[in-house]
Parts: C-alpha cells; sequence; structure tokens
C-alpha cells in the first residue's frame, strides 16, 4: 500500500478479461502454509478451527441508499469438532443466515470493539460445509466511499473501497484477518451506465445489464478484496496489462503508465514469474486517500501520480513489487506489516536500477532517508521497532515510514553482508517457497537463517539483527544511501542560500525527485522576498505535479511565507490523499492562527475526504462536529 510519505506509492493494476458465468474457480490446491495460523489481536475469527476457504459474493450496489446488499457463501475448511463459525463483521445489518442443506442457521452478533467491530458466530451443523450470510452494509462504512458527481471527472457518480487493514469487514462478513487466504467469485449489480471492476478477472467493456461477474482463482487475504464502481473505459498498455480510468483521464492515465510492462519484466528478472494473470490499474477519484493499493490484479491508484512527465514511475514499482511482498507471500498480522512494506520498498528500487540505472534508485533511497528520519524524531520508540505490538490499538497504526524504510534498510544491510550474488537468488526463493502464504517475523527470521546466514558464514548476532527486528531507532551500522544528483542538487540550493538569483539556478534537468530534494532543503527561516523570487522563477504554487507542489507548498508554510496560503487551500479542497494532508494540516496547526486556518479549511473539505483520512485529520485537529 502507499504510505503517508513520498515516494512510495504507485502503481499498476490488473485485470483479465470476463463478464459472463458467475461459475465457481477450479478448485485451488490446498494451502501448504510454512508456519501454524497466529492469534491474530485484531480479528475475532477463530481460523485454526474453522477456516473459510473460498467466498462467493452476489451485491447490488445502490447510490440512492449509499448501501450494498446481498449475500455472501462462504465455503469452510472445518479442523476438528468445533461447532461454531466465527466472522469479523463492522457496522453490517445482517438480516439471516443459511447452512448449505437449506436450514436456517442461528447467529448472534457480539459486543461492539473500537476498531474491531462485532464478532458474529454461526451454529454449525456436523456436516455443514458452507453458510450464506445475507446483509446490508451501513451507509457510513468505513470501507467504502460513495461519491457525488460533483466528486469525480464526469456527470456520474463512484464508489470504491479501501480494505486495508482491517475494514473488509464493513463490506463482507468474514475472517478479516490476513492470516486467512482463500478464492473468491463475485456477482454485482450496477446501474447501466456505470461499469463494476474487483481484484479479480475483470471485463474490458460495459455490461448493458449493469451485473458484472468476476474470479479470483488464487488465494487472498481479506484487506484485498477490493470493489470499483463507475464510468470506467479501459486502455491496453500491453498484453497483460491495461488501465481503468474515468473517460477524462484515461487517455491521461495509458500515456503516463507506458512503461508498465517494461516494469513487470524487470521484477519477473528479479523475483520469478508474475503469478496474477493481468497487471492492470485502476485511476480513482482525488479523494483516494493513499497513493496506491495493491490489490491482485487491480490495484487502486490516486490521481495525483498523473504528472503528465513519467515521473512518479517509482509509484508503478512499489504497487507492482507487492505482487511479489505481500499479495504473494503475505504478514501474518499487523504487527508484521514490515513484512510487506520493507520488502516491497526495497523492490521498488531494485526494479527502478534495473531499468532506469542507480542513480535514478539512489534518489529514491535518499528521499526515502528523509522520510525515515521524520518519521523516527515523530514516533513513540516502540513504534519505530521492526515487528510490533498493536493488541488494542488500531491496526493502521501499523502504517508508518518505519515498516517501509527501516525494513528495507534492512534489507540491504542483510544484502551488503551476503553480497547481491547470494542474496538476490535468496529472495527469489523466498518467494517462490512461500507463495501464496502469510508469514510472521519468526518464520522469515528462521527461514533467513537456514537459506542465507548459515550458508554465507553470517549469523544474526554478528549482524545485530536483534537490534533491527525488536529495537528502536536505527542501528549504528545502518546503510546511509547517497546520490551524486542530489550532491548537485546541494550546491545549487547552497548558491541560493548564499543570495543568487532563483533565475540563475541550474534546474533544466530536474526530474521531481530533484526538485523534491531542493525544496526539502529550503530553510524555515527563508524570508518571504526570497520565497516570492523563487516562486515566480518556476511557478511553483501552480504546478501540476503534485509532488513537487505539496513539497513547496509545505516548506513554504514552514517558513511563515504568506503568498501560499490561497495554494494550500486549494490543495487541500482539492484531493485526499492522507500524505498530502497530514503533514500539511500538523504545520498549520503549530500555531493558534494556524490552526484556526487549518479547521477552516478542513471544514470545506471534510465531506470530500475517504473515512481513513477523516479519521487521521480529526484526530489531528480535534475535530469537534
Amino acid at each position: 500500500m502507499a504510505r503517508t510519505t513520498l515516494l512510495a506509492v504507485s502503481t499498476l493494476f490488473t485485470a483479465g478479461a470476463l463478464a459472463v458465468g458467475c461459475t465457481r474457480p477450479p478448485a485451488a490446491p490446498p494451502p501448504q502454509p510454512s508456519v501454524s495460523l497466529p492469534d491474530d489481536p485484531h480479528s475475532f475469527s477463530r481460523p485454526r478451527e474453522v477456516a473459510v476457504s473460498h467466498l462467493g459474493l452476489d451485491l447490488v450496489v445502490d447510490f440512492g441508499t449509499r448501501t450494498l446488499t446481498g449475500t455472501a457463501r462462504l465455503e469452510l475448511d472445518r479442523h476438528g469438532e468445533a461447532r461454531e463459525l466465527v466472522l469479523d463483521t463492522r457496522d453490517l445489518e445482517i438480516t439471516g443466515v443459511t447452512r448449505d442443506d437449506g436450514q436456517v442457521a442461528s447467529f448472534q452478533l457480539g459486543d461492539e470493539k473500537p476498531f474491531l467491530g462485532r464478532p458474529l458466530t454461526i451454529e454449525l451443523a456436523p456436516a455443514t460445509k458452507a453458510v450464506t450470510v445475507a446483509y446490508r452494509t451501513s451507509p457510513g462504512a468505513a470501507a467504502l466511499q460513495w461519491l457525488e458527481p460533483a466528486q469525480t471527472s464526469g456527470p456520474h457518480p463512484f464508489l470504491f473501497t479501501q480494505s486495508q487493514a482491517a475494514l473488509a469487514r464493513t463490506w463482507i462478513p468474514l475472517q478479516d484477518t490476513p492470516a486467512v487466504r482463500f478464492t473468491y467469485d463475485a456477482q454485482i449489480t450496477v446501474p447501466p451506465e456505470l461499469v463494476a471492476v474487483m481484484s479479480a478477472e475483470n471485463a474490458q467493456t460495459k455490461s448493458p445489464d449493469g451485473r458484472y461477474r468476476f474470479r479470483m482463482t488464487e488465494r487472498v487475504p481479506s484487506y484485498l478484496m477490493a470493489l470499483g464502481v463507475g464510468d470506467l473505459e479501459f486502455r491496453p498498455l500491453g498484453d497483460r496489462s491495461g488501465v481503468y480510468a474515468e473517460p477524462a483521464v484515461v487517455e491521461k492515465a495509458a500515456w503516463e503508465f507506458a512503461d508498465t510492462e517494461k516494469l513487470i519484466v524487470a521484477a519477473e528478472k528479479l523475483y520469478g514469474p508474475y503469478r496474477w494473470g493481468r497487471y492492470d490499474l485502476l485511476v480513482l477519484p482525488p479523494s483516494f486517500p493513499f497513493g496506491g493499493m495493491e490489490n491482485p490484479r487491480l490495484t487502486f491508484a490516486t490521481p495525483t501520480i498523473l504528472a503528465g512527465d513519467r515521473s512518479l514511475v517509482a509509484l508503478v514499482a512499489h504497487e507492482l513489487a507487492h505482487s511479489w511482498s505481500g499479495n504473494l507471500v503475505t504478514n501474518a498480522t499487523w504487527n508484521d506489516f514490515w513484512l510487506n512494506e520493507g520488502f516491497t520498498t526495497y523492490a521498488e528500487r531494485r526494479i527502478m536500477e534495473e531499468v532506469f540505472g542507480r542513480d535514478y534508485a539512489d534518489m529514491l533511497a535518499v528521499i526515502g532517508w528523509g522520510d525515515l528520519e521524520t518519521g523516527l524524531a515523530e514516533l513513540p520508540p516502540e513504534d519505530t521497532h521492526l515487528r510490533l505490538n498493536l493488541a488494542g490499538r488500531d491496526p493502521d497504526d501499523s502504517s508508518s515510514d518505519i515498516p517501509y524504510e527501516k525494513g528495507a534498510l534492512f534489507l540491504t544491510h542483510l544484502e551488503r553482508a551476503a553480497g547481491r550474488e547470494r542474496f538476490d537468488p535468496f529472495l527469489n526463493r523466498y518467494f517462490t517457497e512461500h507463495a501464496f502464504q502469510s508469514m510472521t517475523t519468526d518464520s522469515f527470521l528462521a527461514y533467513l537463517d537456514r537459506e542465507l546466514l548459515a550458508p554465507a558464514g553470517l549469523t544474526r548476532e554478528g549482524l545485530g539483527i536483534a537490534a533491527w527486528i525488536d529495537g528502536p531507532g536505527l542501528p549504528a551500522d545502518a546503510p546511509r544511501p547517497m546520490s551524486a544528483a542530489f550532491a548537485r542538487v546541494d550546491a545549487e540550493l547552497a548558491r541560493w542560500r548564499s543570495g543568487a538569483a532563483a533565475a540563475s539556478l541550474e534546474t533544466k534537468a530536474w526530474t521531481t525527485h530533484e526538485w523534491v530534494h531542493f525544496l526539502r532543503g529550503l530553510p524555515k527561516d527563508a524570508a518571504s522576498p526570497r520565497l516570492t523570487e523563487l516562486d515566480s522563477a518556476f511557478g511553483l504554487s501552480e504546478r501540476g505535479n503534485k509532488e513537487v507542489l505539496f513539497a513547496w507548498l509545505l516548506a513554504a508554510e514552514r517558513a511563515g511565507f504568506a503568498g501560499v496560503q490561497p495554494a494550500v487551500e486549494r490543495f487541500l479542497t482539492s484531493l485526499g490523499r492522507r500524505k498530502f494532508l497530514m503533514p500539511l494540516y500538523a504545520e498549520l496547526a503549530k500555531t493558534p492562527a494556524g490552526k484556526a486556518r487549518a479547521l477552516a479549511i478542513y471544514r470545506q473539505a471534510r465531506p470530500t475526504y475517504h473515512p481513513v483520512a477523516v479519521a487521521s485529520v480529526d484526530g489531528l485537529l480535534g475535530w469537534q462536529n
């Protein structure tokens, strides 16, 4: 998943053509877990007793009531003598449950718990192999964002889901833990003028009757369940990739993502065959709270990565890398989130190095180091460990720069100790041997010992691995990245700080990343006339590239430059990406006058933000209705 920091999100997306026959997919081979199912503090389910193996959805999308209504059929793997199935739900209206013998099953909803919702306990008969739950979602379901036409690029409404971390339970009753993987099929009925797509095999053309059928034949965890509904068109990018977007956006998106196939080929060279069929993307409206979400076959992406110059393809590489780290081999609980994002951030940069060269990858790593330094300064020490303890907390608390950047640095540390000639084959084997499984930190470390460290004559103690996994901050020997390109940028920044005119700076060949590095280096006490000159010379407040614009607005606000106030208001009311919202609102809130500005802007923008973003900004600003 794209995080709340700079260039770590991204994406490409995937869908196959299929618009007929909601047939049961071919039986997948039984899972071969390398570890026993762990206790998940964020799920009521008891999968060691009964586990969901297949999900069949039949849902009607109603924009008028902002609800999904229908059924979820759950096929079960039963172990021992368990007579109950426990599912996770949150804000769902359960209207009935039947067993596969046609009999009504008794059920009970337990007490509500913060972040977790309510357990749904269903009584099973001795021979029960499946149950069907009839239900309706709440208009305020946290995973669903319903957009009015005014919030989209055209005359039609839009719906999209965001299931990570534990929000799938707000639109499907299921075992909402990454330790449980299942196949699924679905029939989704939408208004006939709209198109439905899912994290599954998809149609590439509009269905006249508004009914769309999907199937996912590989086992996926619940957080990768995804649905998008809108006025969508499809454009191919290659034989196995393409992009969905609203008509006003689709051509721009197709041009922006033209290098998708190159990235897929590079990733396969490093980590083995792409295992998900197609890799398509869906460009969402601006309120999407993340940069990207790696839903298999159909990654969701923010339109803020459409820079018009193909400069943000690192975002694509990140979400593509999730096709191996995260989607293929998944963290078993959110305490192990670094196993998803640390591996993905490392793999993203290796893919970018393969396609665009070492200098490009070095720039990304240096930017990531800056993000990590900010995260380390802002978080309590216990939240800077790689392995977390999130019991009793929102599982979204796992999402910071720590699992991404500290995790990637840890893998770089291992790579340097063992050498790429050993580390690359090791990582390839890791993905291959644990495909379609969930892993804990302990199970990874055991595999690391056996398959990399011992053959290379290395030990955990010698590499200080305990300090990386269960220690705060960064070990003293953490490999700090360097960038020759940024050294040249730093020279230009030094010239400007010493009084050189902005127009004299050598910036013509700068990429997005060089601009971001320059703007992050602006002094907090920069005088307003100098910032006015800089803005005038380079049109920073009017930049269409959202990464550059954000870096400028944040730097200017930190310097107290009033000239950006109109641009800040436009920016915060035009998009909902959390990585942009949180730092800007936090900066504004540092003074009483700034907080008053922030609240005034937020009052206007809040109805357009996704519930995930709303929850974050509400807490930051102490929002009171």
